[in-house]
C-alpha cells in the first residue's frame, strides 16, 4: 500500500508496531520538486524554495528523502514536515521520479519535462532518478522522452461541474504565473486526444538513444547491488553550485553529474578506476579527477 501524500511526515511509512501507520511506500514529491527546479531552472510556486536551494536541495533529498522535514514553506507559508529517521527507515519506501501524472497534468499546457530539456538533461535526470536509494517511478513514455502532453481532462456530465472545473484550474495557475488563455479546456475530447502517446517516436531519435539510457541503468541496478542499497544513512553527496556538478556516492560507486554546457573537470574522493555507464560521450578518468561531457551523468567504479 503506497501512499500519494504530501504530508512529508515519516509516521507514514513507520511500522504500527513503532508508532507509526505501517504503509508499504509512500511518494516524495519533495525529490521530484528538487530535480525539476534544478534541471529547468523553474521558481514559481512551490517550486521557490527548492530553487533557491540549488544542487544542496537535491543532495538533502537523496540523503533524507524529505527536503521540508519541519522546515519553512515559503509556498504554504508554514514550517511543514517531520525529519525521516535514516537509521530505521529505508529509502525503499519513498518512491522517486522525475514525472508523474500530477506534476504534469497540473501544469498549465501538461507540457512534460521533454518540451524543455535538451536530451542530455533528459538522461540525467534519468540517471539521478534509477540510481537513487528510492523506490524509482516512471511515467507512461517518460523512458523515451515522449513530447505529446498529459493534459487534464475530464468527461463531466454536468455542464455546469465541467465549467467550475475548468475556471477552478484557471485561478490556480495564475498563482504560478501562467496564462490562463493557454489553459485546455478539460470538457474538449481534443485535450484528452492530444494526450495519448505516439508509440511511432520509438523509432525516432533522440528517443530511442533515451530509451536506450534507460535500459541500460535499469540492468546496471539488477548488476550491481550498490546501487538499490536503501541505507539513508550511508549516503553522501558533494556538489558544487556554481559549476553545475555534483558526485554521488553509492557504496564503491560514484554517481557523477554534469548540468553544465560546458565540460567540467570534477575532483572525487577516490581514484575511478572504469566507466560503468555513460549517458553518452565516455568521461575522462584521471585518478582522483573526472572531466565530464556538457550535460552528462556517468557511473564510476572505484577503487
Amino acid at each position: 500500500l503506497i501512499a500519494e501524500s504530501d504530508l512529508n511526515d515519516p509516521r507514514m511509512v513507520t511500522p504500527r508496531v513503532a508508532g507509526g501507520m505501517g504503509l508499504t511506500a509512500q511518494w516524495s514529491d519533495d525529490f521530484h520538486h528538487a530535480l525539476h527546479a534544478t534541471l529547468t531552472g523553474e521558481g514559481q510556486g512551490y517550486y521557490a524554495d527548492f530553487a533557491a536551494a540549488g544542487l544542496g536541495g537535491v543532495a538533502k533529498v537523496l540523503t533524507g528523502a524529505f527536503f521540508h522535514d519541519g522546515m519553512w514553506s515559503s509556498f504554504r507559508r508554514r514550517h511543514h514536515g517531520r525529519p525521516v529517521d535514516t537509521a530505521s527507515l529505508p529509502g525503499w519506501k519513498f518512491l522517486g521520479y522525475l514525472q508523474d501524472h500530477d506534476q504534469i497534468g497540473n501544469r498549465a499546457v501538461g507540457d512534460r519535462i521533454s518540451a524543455t530539456l535538451s536530451p542530455g538533461l533528459l538522461a540525467v535526470g534519468a540517471t539521478l532518478v534509477l540510481t537513487s536509494p528510492f523506490t524509482p517511478m516512471l511515467f507512461m513514455g517518460e523512458e523515451w522522452g515522449a513530447t505529446t502532453p498529459w493534459q487534464f481532462f475530464t468527461s463531466h456530465p454536468e455542464p455546469e461541474l465541467g465549467r467550475a472545473t475548468a475556471e477552478g484550474r484557471i485561478g490556480e495557475f495564475a498563482e504560478h504565473g501562467w496564462d490562463a488563455e493557454v489553459v485546455p479546456d478539460p470538457q474538449d475530447p481534443g485535450t484528452f486526444t492530444r494526450s495519448k502517446l505516439d508509440w511511432s517516436e520509438l523509432d525516432r531519435e533522440p528517443h530511442g538513444q533515451l530509451l536506450s539510457v534507460h535500459r541500460a541503468l535499469l540492468a546496471l541496478r539488477r548488476a550491481h547491488p550498490d546501487l538499490v542499497d536503501a541505507d539513508l544513512s550511508g549516503m553522501a553527496v558533494s556538489w558544487d553550485d556554481a559549476d553545475r556538478w555534483m558526485v554521488v556516492h553509492r557504496g564503491s560507486l560514484r554517481v557523477v553529474v554534469n548540468l553544465a554546457e560546458e565540460p567540467r573537470e570534477i575532483d572525487l574522493d577516490v581514484a575511478a578506476t572504469d566507466v560503468l555507464f555513460a549517458t553518452g560521450e565516455l568521461p575522462t578518468l584521471e585518478g582522483e579527477t573526472v572531466t565530464m561531457p556538457a550535460e552528462s551523468a556517468a557511473v564510476l567504479a572505484t577503487v
